[in-house]
């Protein structure tokens, strides 16, 4: 048997786990979305960061990268095992044909597993669901856990899809609008409030004169 696993959020940049072989590609009909709450890594249970799942869409294609595993059931186990336990917050495993860079009517490969999340708030603790842009941005820019901040997660991904060679634009348009929130966030902090100088001093000195004053002899 062999094990094929598609990554589209931080397994493009960081799959963690021995692979045999990488493939850059994509799947159909499923768009990356940032509806997924992070509380253990990257966020905390009363701030969550935002991470990606998948959402249907047809006609939608949704590219990054598929990680083959070989030699036997032992190496596929302990891939799956790690896999669940980094993925918790997803608490589906679907399986999708993934179709190799140029080549678009025949899959490269079948039965590929991806992790992805119901999207229901009552299945899944871990769902979101959608939001506005401007509302995730903020949400994005300023969340952050014991393993980093949610921004960094953004701002990787946005760079993996670059080094594979397709970006991402709904990626790359919510990363700019993070960067707005944080040069926002940075003119803010940056505003020093000096206290006010007064005009003149508040202990004024009465010269007497000259007849009063004494001098010794």
């Amino acid at each position: 048997m062999v094990l094929w696993v598609f990554g589209y959020g931080s397994l493009v940049w960081n799959p963690g786990f021995e692979f045999d072989e990488k493939i850059i590609g994509f799947i159909k009909d499923y768009r990356r979305v940032f509806d997924l709450a992070c509380i253990d890594h990257r966020g905390t249970p009363e701030f969550p960061a935002r991470t990606c799942t998948l959402e249907p869409e047809k006609g939608a294609i949704c590219w990054g990268v598929a990680y083959c595993v070989r030699g036997g059931a032992e190496k596929e186990r302990a891939a799956v095992k790690y896999l669940e336990k980094r993925e918790c917050e997803y608490d589906k495993k679907i399986s999708v044909d993934f179709y190799r860079e140029g080549e678009t009517s025949d899959p490269a490969g079948t039965g590929v597993i991806v992790f992805i999340s119901t999207m229901d708030k009552e299945a899944n603790k871990y769902y979101l669901g959608p939001a506005p842009y401007d509302e995730i941005a903020r949400q994005i820019a300023t969340a952050s856990g014991p393993c980093g901040n949610n921004r960094e997660y953004l701002f990787l991904l946005e760079k993996a899809m670059s080094d594979i060679g397709h970006e991402d634009g709904f990626v790359i348009e919510l990363a700019n609008k993070v960067r707005k929130v944080l040069g926002g966030l940075k003119q803010k902090a940056s505003v020093v409030h000096m206290p006010l100088q007064p005009e003149a001093s508040f202990l004024h000195i009465k010269s007497l004169p000259e007849a009063s004053v004494g001098v010794d002899s």
